[in-house]
């Protein structure tokens, strides 16, 4: 028997680390060869590692969310025979993985110590099981008519925790004063055991890149109501002879609107790189398009946007919303962005102030639209009551690069497009 050594290889131009989202084999484990036995994360691309042997696992690098250099030992496999030529006879000890300083974690717990987590067994312990609550006082008898009973019942209420009246009956009046202190009392939904979640994964990098995004960018915020009646029509027009082609959604409209409107606005479409103290201004759109998956806020990106059409657009929105949601979204599908649109759909509310994907220098956010009587021009001189379906759109900027009479005007300009929705068409 001989120990190979399986070293956390190169996976990305630039990357010095991936984190453990996932171990599929543990210590133990007989993993085959060609076989996927633990999911690593760089960026926002989630890579699984294949065993290139046949064997036991003896050793793994450290739990899930623990960092792992570039060359660093990921897995120590006991094969039978000699081990291949890149193993070593004896394998050295294992490295420990790179701790994260600071742990983001949704409650504050006692952080175990770092060689105690790369014992022998990586497992972490189990929780601790929940104290289970007291069981009810319970009184030798309760005063109290059928009436009070029966809300008190309906209520969740038990009648041997309410203090009743001088006399020792229990009337509404105590039941009232009881809910009163105690709020939570009977609630529909019975009360859990409080749960500690560590974020790891998607989670922490969604976490890091808000965090460094608002510590380092001056954000500010601007809205416009649109009135996308007119858009809304075209778009449902386009849909009814579309044939074979997908169904539009308002999206690929907005995304070929604002392609449109960046020419005279190039400070919109940017990244700034302030360690160097340069801003790109690009020619092209590489549209970042948020997209909510299971493990969090993805942001895969629509290369060369503004050479798309509509349906170009529809079905490359489509693929990547996919491919987010399912985790097979390639790394170069995640970067480069230079824009990014963000929307909640029929969730979006009324505005959003929406966070830059940094190092873009801005973010746009479409709302919900919403149905509301309007004035309109009559024809005739006048005006008249119209119902109109109306959407604000929200951008945020990066201060230290777009002035607020740039975003406005950008805005403006973006919402001549969208309630003049033929000049969309117009190429």
């Amino acid at each position: 028997m001989a120990k190979f050594t399986f070293n956390m290889p190169d996976i990305g131009e630039g990357i010095a680390e991936a984190e453990i989202v996932q171990w599929h084999k543990q210590v133990g484990d007989t993993v085959n060869e060609d076989e996927e036995f633990v999911d690593m994360m760089t960026d926002k691309a989630t890579v699984p590692m294949e065993s290139p042997v046949t064997g036991k696992i003896l050793e793994i690098a450290g739990g899930e969310g623990d960092m792992v250099s570039i060359g660093s030992m990921l897995v120590v496999i006991e094969v039978e025979g000699e081990a291949p030529e890149n193993a070593k006879e004896e394998a050295a000890p294992a490295p420990k993985a790179a701790v994260v300083e600071e742990r983001i974690e949704v409650e504050t717990s006692d952080a175990s110590d770092a060689d105690d987590a790369l014992a022998a067994d990586p497992r972490p312990e189990p929780l601790p099981a929940p104290t289970p609550a007291p069981e009810p006082m319970v009184h030798a008898k309760v005063l109290a008519t059928p009436a009070v009973r029966k809300r008190a019942k309906d209520l969740g209420i038990d009648l041997a925790q309410v203090k009743p009246a001088e006399d020792g009956r229990i009337r509404h009046g105590d039941l009232d004063a009881f809910l009163s202190y105690n709020s939570g009392y009977g609630a529909a939904a019975p009360s859990r055991s409080d749960e500690q979640v560590k974020v790891i994964g998607m989670r922490r990098r969604i976490a890091e890149n808000m965090a460094a995004s608002k510590r380092n960018i001056p954000h500010f915020s601007y809205v416009e109501e649109c009135d996308v009646t007119a858009l809304e029509e075209l778009r449902a027009q386009l849909n009814a002879n579309r044939g074979d082609k997908p169904k539009l959604t308002i999206l690929p409209l907005l995304i070929t609107a604002i392609c449109k409107t960046l020419p005279d606005f190039p400070m919109i479409n940017a990244r700034y790189d302030d360690e160097a103290g340069v801003v790109t201004r690009y020619g092209s759109v590489h549209m970042g398009m948020a997209a909510q998956t299971d493990a969090g806020l993805m942001v895969p990106v629509i290369k060369d946007a503004q050479a798309k059409n509509l349906w170009q657009l529809a079905n490359e929105i489509t693929r990547l919303a996919e491919a987010a949601r399912t985790g097979k979204a390639k790394a170069e599908e995640m970067q480069g962005g230079t824009l990014t649109v963000t929307s909640l759909g029929p969730l979006g509310g009324v505005a959003t102030t929406p966070v830059i994907n940094r190092p873009e220098v801005a973010i746009i956010g479409p709302n919900r639209i919403i149905e509301r009587p309007m004035f309109v021009p009559d024809g005739m001189g006048g005006e008249r009551i119209d119902k109109r379906k109306l959407m604000n759109v929200s951008i945020s900027c990066d201060h230290r690069v777009v002035d607020g009479w740039d975003a406005a005007s950008f805005i403006q300009a973006l919402k001549k497009l969208i309630e003049s929705p033929a000049l969309i068409l117009v190429a």
